[in-house]
C-alpha cells in the first residue's frame, strides 16, 4: 500500500476582501465528455453542462490519468467567468477547480458530497 502523500505547508496567501471573493464565479458542472487533443501533450477537452448551456474547457490532466474518460458523468467545479483563452488551437471557456496541482500533487477534482444541479453556484 502507498503512504499518503505529504505537502510542506506554505504560507496562506494575502488577505482578499469579500468583493474580491465575490468576482469569482464558481459552479458545479457535469462532464459529458472527454476529447483527446492529439496536437497537445498536457491538454483534453471536457464538454460540461452547466444545466442553462455547455461549454468546452481544456484541462492539461494528460499525464495525471490513465484514462481521463474515467471522469465522463462526474460532477466538479468550474470556474467560468474566465475570459476565453486559446490554448493548442481551440478555446477554453472556463478553469476546472481541482485539488492539489499547486502543491505538486495528482490533482483530484473538488466534488460535491451529493448530487446537486448543474450550474449551482459555489460560495
Amino acid at each position: 500500500m502507498n503512504p499518503e502523500p505529504t505537502i510542506k505547508p506554505v504560507p496562506i496567501k494575502p488577505p482578499i476582501t469579500m468583493d474580491d471573493l465575490e468576482k469569482v464565479d464558481i459552479r458545479l458542472g457535469t462532464i459529458l465528455q472527454v476529447d483527446d487533443l492529439p496536437h497537445s501533450d498536457k491538454l483534453v477537452k471536457l464538454t460540461v453542462d452547466f444545466g442553462d448551456h455547455r461549454r468546452v474547457i481544456l484541462v492539461g490532466m494528460k499525464g495525471e490519468r490513465d484514462d481521463p474518460a474515467e471522469i465522463v458523468g462526474r460532477q466538479a467545479l468550474f470556474v467560468v467567468n474566465l475570459p476565453p483563452r486559446r490554448m493548442a488551437g481551440e478555446t477554453s471557456e472556463g478553469m476546472l477547480f481541482d485539488i492539489g496541482y499547486a502543491d505538486g500533487l495528482i490533482p483530484a477534482l473538488a466534488l460535491p458530497e451529493r448530487p446537486l444541479p448543474d450550474g449551482a453556484r459555489a460560495g
